[in-house]
């Protein structure tokens, strides 16, 4: 069992973790640990991929409800529920990702291995939803009333080219009341996202006229063309400061072995500490094709022209959090009242967009431990998970405020 120390007088949130009331949510996280890992395993194992998580935010919305929650489904697909405060005019935001990176036909069946638990998105966003649920319910059992309205969500549209569509849509809802926002993204407890690494997703689409792999030969090749630009691509050695990358995660292209295909893509995922550096590496990847499509026309005994389309898929802007903000103090001494140590980290999540617009915003953990993110070899254990969600409730009450 997690207890909370009492011995940081200098902290402000000792006060806050001594109220009855917020006692009252502790204890019950503290005793629902067997019922939060039940409503995670059977969060994972409703299907969530990218632009079809639908069920899986059906399921969310029963829970909030059974939390005492007034809910609704926004344009985007967000499951939203609101704890009105007594400060209408200022909202925290509390949001985890619905989505995975898995398709449609992934066994998601989560299995047992020892202590851990085996499935394709168990941890991420697994660990963030159920962190979410519990808080929700630790609000409830609380009867707590915070000065901000609490806004708890689970949103659509994190992963892959989702483009940060369901917190967009949040944020652009809430905007105008919206003094904080805490993503919960996986489970890890060691680290504080407060800068957003910046990225760019760009599909490259190569077209020609196609034709019969024996009669035809010689024809310009899509596939052939790209594979050049792929390697010339691929020889760039981005600057490791600020630390940038690429990878080109898919392509795709051709209809059978003993035709030439008339249309081939890629799909490039573009990231930098600075977000100009994405610029120059744009600009490189045009370059690439462009001298992969004339070497492979050098070469082609046909003179039918290829063509080239470029396709921004997604955003995520940069940004970072203020080291005065009240949000990072709040998270501070929440984990030294707690006894946690965590890093400052730069990553990509639900919090970009509204660092970006210069809200205060991190994304953590919730809880427990988990690897293998984005692989169909996942695991999350919960046995420390309790440290995690009490961090996100005491964190949330912290910027909220309670009413005395």
């Amino acid at each position: 069992m997690v207890t909370v120390s009492a011995r940081a007088t200098d902290n402000p949130v000792e006060q806050l973790a001594q109220d009855s009331r917020v006692v009252r949510g502790l204890d019950w996280l503290s005793k629902n640990q067997d019922w939060i890992t039940e409503q995670q395993i059977r969060i994972t194992e409703i299907p969530a991929p990218e632009f079809t998580e639908g069920e899986r935010a059906g399921f969310v919305r029963k829970l909030f409800e059974s939390a005492g929650l007034k809910t609704q489904v926004d344009a985007a697909g967000n499951v939203i529920g609101e704890r009105a405060g007594s400060d209408p005019k200022n909202v925290v935001l509390l949001a985890a990702h619905l989505d995975t990176v898995f398709p449609a036909g992934t066994d998601v069946h989560v299995k047992r291995d020892g202590a851990k638990l085996m499935a394709p998105g168990i941890s991420d966003n697994g660990a963030g939803l159920a962190a979410l649920v519990a808080v929700a319910r630790a609000l409830n059992e609380s009867r707590v009333r915070s000065k901000m309205t609490i806004v708890l969500a689970a949103d659509v549209g994190e992963e892959g080219e989702g483009n940060l569509r369901g917190i967009r849509k949040l944020v652009e809802t809430y905007r105008p009341r919206l003094s904080a926002v805490i993503a919960l993204d996986g489970a890890s407890v060691e680290h504080i996202t407060t800068m957003a690494l910046a990225s760019r997703r760009v599909e490259v689409a190569v077209t020609g006229p196609g034709g019969h792999s024996w009669s035809d030969f010689g024809t310009p090749n899509p596939i052939t063309a790209l594979a050049r630009a792929i390697v010339r691509f691929s020889a760039i050695r981005p600057p490791e400061e600020p630390r940038t990358s690429y990878n080109i995660g898919t392509i795709e292209g051709g209809t059978s072995v003993n035709s030439i295909p008339f249309e081939a893509s890629i799909k490039v995922d573009m990231r930098s500490e600075r977000e100009g550096e994405l610029d120059t590496l744009e600009a490189a990847l045009h370059g690439a094709v462009q001298a992969g499509i004339e070497e492979e026309m050098a070469v082609a005994q046909a003179k039918e022209a290829l063509d080239v389309k470029f396709k921004v898929l997604g955003v995520r802007p940069g940004g970072e959090l203020a080291p005065d903000a009240p949000l990072f103090a709040a998270i501070r001494n929440v984990d030294r009242l707690l006894g946690n140590r965590a890093r400052l980290e730069r990553s990509s999540t639900d919090a970009n967009f509204p660092l970006s617009l210069g809200i205060p915003a991190i994304a953590i953990g919730g809880g427990g431990r988990g690897g293998g993110s984005h692989s169909l070899a996942e695991w999350y254990d919960p046995a420390d998970r309790e440290l995690g969600v009490k961090r996100v409730y005491l964190t949330l009450l912290a910027v909220a405020g309670v009413e005395p």
